[in-house]
């Protein structure tokens, strides 16, 4: 038998004490300020930075070609990101990648060229970096453990 209290009200609604009041809280990251989680604008941002730039070479290179473009993107995204920890337009926009050393810890450590090369093969894909939990990671980020966080 179901103890009535258990269910609850319908007046108090569904149990949320286990959402998180902020993106990254779960994380062991800040509200706000370097080392919080980068919001959409930021990001956008530098999405647009590096398509922009990727298709100016391209442009000039190979006539502007699409796979072309999407070829300079991605290698921009595997070197940068994978060995810096940013690509030009997360430089721009002050956000850079970062992978959680371990499930549940708030340390951080670079992204790496794994990282960097999973990463950006399913940014090329473009569906996963559009499904996001309620942490703000596409499943790009989920796939390799990164989270893309504000810089100082």
């Amino acid at each position: 038998m179901v103890d009535r209290k258990d269910l609850g009200s319908w007046m108090s609604g569904p149990d949320t004490s286990h959402i998180s009041k902020y993106p990254g809280e779960r994380l062991g990251l800040p509200e706000t300020g370097p080392g919080s989680i980068a919001r959409a604008g930021r990001r956008i941002l530098a999405l647009v930075i590096d398509w922009g730039l990727s298709m100016l070479i391209s442009y000039f290179l190979f006539q502007g070609a699409a796979l072309a473009t999407l070829g300079i993107f991605l290698v921009e995204q595997i070197v940068l990101v994978g060995t810096l920890g940013y690509s030009i337009g997360h430089r721009i926009a002050k956000i850079h990648v970062v992978r959680q050393r371990g499930a549940g810890n708030a340390e951080f450590a670079p992204a790496g060229l794994l990282a960097g090369v999973v990463r950006g093969l399913l940014l090329c894909l473009l569906i996963p970096a559009v499904i996001t939990d309620p942490d703000h990671r596409g499943l790009h980020d989920k796939a390799m453990n990164t989270v893309l966080v504000r810089r100082a």
